[in-house]
């Protein structure tokens, strides 16, 4: 593959949203250690399928954003493989469907480790990559894309990277989920935040569309502010140890994208507000991952 080649994959995969893969395997695999049921192997497995599925579902959504018609020369976002002429179409096609392979021979493994539950998970997760951006009725054309990217990378992330080790759910990991939801959605609302104006003219209706700049403004906020009040609600309300609220040192690191967000800065220069979005949710992860290991 020539350089071209490669820089087309790199630029098709997003490296800067990857983070959002990795977020939610985390406090899964540290629950589990806490408890005494970590297994290495599902957690390498889970990790994979998760970036596989990331990387898809960026593919995909190049991909059928090009042939719809939604990525123009007017794009304010970083180029797109297909808009850019990097990739060709059919390239991306056959790269959609290997990736997809991978993703259901990992599936495998985890289903037969895990059983019905992460056969369902896994399943809605496949399909949902390509209705995403694909069908009759494309999620993210369709103010359905926040609630898919909360799903998918919170719920179904978080407690499936547990469930295939623990074969166990508790209240604990399912509000941990919502948290790494929350602020991985906040990195698709800065990415629907900053194009409304081109996907307005392109006919795609995301929820930021729909709902315009200011109560996109107030959705990241309140993501954000949920996300980092359920820790100190779980230490508060139950036995958890306060450990966990080293995820909370975070905090400051969104004083400065909650100022980008209020209106100080628009068009390209937002592209750094998203991956300091990816950033900051990620960090959030990780130090909470470090105070549940320390609880125990």
């Amino acid at each position: 593959m020539n350089s071209s080649g490669i820089k087309g994959w790199v630029t098709a995969a997003r490296p800067k949203t990857l983070p959002a893969a990795l977020g939610p395997i985390l406090p899964g695999a540290a629950l589990a250690w806490s408890e005494d049921s970590f297994k290495l192997l599902p957690v390498i497995a889970a990790l994979a399928a998760a970036l596989l599925l990331q990387i898809a579902v960026n593919i995909a959504n190049d991909y059928f954003d090009f042939i719809h018609g939604i990525d123009t020369p007017d794009r304010v976002g970083p180029t797109r493989a297909a808009a850019g002429g990097l990739l060709s179409l059919k390239s991306m096609r056959i790269g959609m469907a290997l990736i997809t392979l991978v993703i259901l021979t990992i599936g495998v493994y985890l289903i037969y480790i895990a059983g019905l539950p992460i056969l369902i998970i896994g399943l809605a997760s496949v399909i949902s990559v390509y209705l995403y951006s694909a069908g009759p009725f494309p999620l993210s054309s369709n103010a359905l894309g926040d609630l898919f990217v909360f799903t998918f990378f919170g719920p179904a992330a978080v407690c499936g990277t547990y469930y295939v080790q623990t074969l166990n759910l508790n209240i604990e990991i399912i509000l941990y989920s919502i948290s790494i939801g929350l602020l991985i959605t906040a990195i698709l609302v800065v990415n629907n935040y900053r194009d409304i104006k081109t996907d307005t003219a392109g006919g795609k209706k995301t929820l930021a569309v729909v709902m315009g700049e200011k109560l996109t403004r107030v959705e990241y906020y309140l993501l954000v502010v949920v996300a980092y009040l359920i820790p100190p609600t779980l230490v508060f309300l139950t036995d958890t140890s306060p450990w966990v609220l080293l995820s909370l040192v975070s905090a400051p690191l969104w004083v400065p994208l909650f100022q980008d967000m209020y209106g100080r800065t628009s068009g390209k220069a937002l592209n750094k507000t998203l991956a300091g979005t990816a950033k900051a949710g990620l960090l959030f992860s990780v130090l909470l991952s470090f105070g549940i290991l320390l609880s125990n």
